[in-house]
C-alpha cells in the first residue's frame, strides 16, 4: 500500500506526535517537506535525539511504503542503522515484519527518497531553510525518468513578465497504433490551449490544503453543509504559477499512483513557487475522502462541466473505451502494472473513460507553459520535464494565501 500523506498517519503514536503542532506552526506542515528536514533544521528546531531518530525511521519507512511498522520500530528505541542491522528473523519475530517487507526494509541500495536540487531551498515560510537531501535517503538519487517519452520536448522558454502570453509546449506519449496497426492511436491536438479559454472555467474547491487538523467534514454535502462557492479557475494562477493535474477519477489506481509521485515533490515545486492543484471531473465525496490526503495532500477542485478536459482535447472530450483503449493497448496495460507496483490501490467508481492530463500555467495572463495529454490510459507526464519547465520561471514571492 502506498504511504499516506496524512500528517496524522506519518507521525503515528510516536514522539513526533508531541511536537507536530509546533512543527506546523513553523511551516513544516506537510509530509514531503518534513521528510526533507536537514540536520541543520533539526538543530534549529531543538529536536531531541529521540525525535531525530524517529523522523529518520519514519521517513525511511514512508519511502518504502512500510509505515505499518513505524510505531513498533520507533518504540524499540533503536536507531535506523541498528534496525537495518537486525537479522531477518529478529525483524519478523519482534516487529511482525513480513518476509517480503524485510527484504525491502534492509535493502538500502534502492533509491526511494526525493532530493531537493542543490540550486533550490525551501520557501521562507519554513524558518529553517534546507538545501539538503531527505533525512532517510541521503545517498539516494532522483528517480529515473518515466519510460514514456513525449512526442515533443523543446527547451521551455524563460518567463518574461512583460509579455501577456508566451508560447507553451504540448506533449503526449508517442502515437503507437493498437492491435497490430488495426486501431489508430488517439489523436492529440498539438495546439496550446489559449489562456482566455482556461480563465473562463469555473471550479469548486472540495478540499483544503492538508495541514494539521484540516478536514473536509465541514464541507460535506451529505451533512447539509454546502461546499465553498465556485471560483474562476484564473484565481488558481493569478499570483503564482500553478500545476493542474487533470485526473480522470480519484479512485483510478493509475491516477492515484501519478498523484502520489507528483505530490512527493511538493517541496521542490514549493521552492519554485508553483502551486499544486488536482482537478476532478465529478464530485463524489466518498471518493474524495479516500483520495485526499492519502495520495494527494494539496488542493482538490472539481470541474463539473469538464471544461479542462475539453480544453486538453482541443474543444472535445477525449473518451476511449476499455476494449480498444485498454485490453488491446499494450501501453495502457503497462501503465496499469506500473501503478500496481507503486502500492496504490484503486476501484472502478465513477467516470473513468474520459482522458485527462496536466497543465502548467504561468502566473497571471502569461499563458500555458506546458500541457500534457493522456493519450493512453495511465500516461504520466515525465517528472523531469515538469521540473524543467517549472525551473524556467523567474523567482517570485510565494503567496501562501492561495493555499
Amino acid at each position: 500500500m502506498a504511504s499516506s500523506y496524512a500528517l496524522a498517519d506519518f507521525v503515528g503514536n510516536g514522539t513526533l506526535k508531541e511536537i507536530i503542532d509546533s512543527l506546523v506552526a513553523d511551516g513544516w506542515d506537510d509530509v514531503p517537506t518534513i521528510k526533507m528536514m536537514s540536520s541543520e533544521d533539526m538543530e534549529a528546531l531543538n529536536l531531541t535525539q529521540q525525535q531525530r531518530d524517529a523522523l529518520e525511521i519514519r521517513s525511511y519507512l514512508h519511502d518504502r511504503a512500510l509505515m505499518e511498522y513505524a510505531d513498533k520500530l520507533e518504540a524499540s528505541g533503536k536507531t535506523l542503522a541498528e534496525l537495518i542491522g537486525e537479522s531477518p528473523t529478529a525483524l519478523a519475530s519482534q516487529f511482525g515484519m513480513k518476509r517480503g517487507h524485510v527484504a525491502r526494509f534492509v535493502d538500502r541500495s534502492v533509491a526511494c527518497g526525493i532530493r531537493m536540487p542543490p540550486s533550490l531551498s525551501l520557501p521562507a515560510s519554513r524558518r529553517t531553510r534546507s538545501t539538503v537531501s531527505t533525512v532517510s535517503s541521503k545517498d539516494s538519487q532522483p528517480e529515473e525518468p518515466d519510460s514514456a517519452r513525449p512526442a515533443k520536448n523543446p527547451s521551455p522558454p524563460r518567463d518574461d513578465p512583460s509579455k501577456k502570453e508566451t508560447k507553451g509546449i504540448v506533449a503526449s506519449a508517442p502515437a503507437v497504433p493498437k492491435l497490430c496497426g488495426l486501431i489508430p492511436p488517439l489523436r492529440v491536438d498539438e495546439n496550446v490551449t489559449p489562456i482566455e479559454v482556461l480563465e473562463k472555467i469555473s471550479v469548486q474547491r472540495v478540499t483544503p490544503e492538508h495541514k494539521r487538523g484540516s478536514s473536509i467534514d465541514g464541507w460535506s454535502i451529505d451533512s447539509g453543509v454546502a461546499l465553498p462557492p465556485p471560483i474562476k479557475a484564473a484565481d488558481l494562477w493569478s499570483r503564482r504559477p500553478a500545476l493542474l493535474f487533470i485526473m480522470r477519477r480519484p479512485g483510478c489506481v493509475m491516477c492515484r499512483a501519478e498523484a502520489h509521485q507528483l505530490y512527493a515533490r511538493k517541496p521542490i515545486f514549493d521552492a519554485m513557487g508553483v502551486h499544486l492543484v488536482a482537478v476532478l471531473g465529478e464530485y463524489m465525496e466518498a471518493e474524495v475522502r479516500a483520495f485526499w490526503p492519502r495520495y494527494w495532500g494539496g488542493m482538490v477542485v472539481v470541474d463539473k462541466n469538464r471544461e479542462f478536459f475539453q480544453a486538453l482535447g482541443g474543444g472535445r472530450l477525449l473518451k476511449d473505451n476499455l476494449v480498444t483503449g485498454f485490453c488491446f493497448n499494450a501501453a495502457a496495460r503497462m501503465n496499469y502494472k506500473r501503478a500496481q507496483t507503486s502500492g496504490a490501490e484503486g476501484n472502478f467508481v465513477g467516470e473513468g473513460l474520459i482522458k485527462g492530463g496536466l497543465y502548467i500555467i504561468r502566473a497571471g495572463k502569461a499563458g500555458v507553459a506546458y500541457q500534457f495529454v493522456e493519450r493512453n490510459f495511465g500516461d504520466w507526464a515525465p517528472v523531469e520535464e515538469l521540473l524543467s519547465v517549472c525551473s524556467s520561471f523567474q523567482p517570485k514571492t510565494v503567496d501562501k494565501s492561495q493555499d
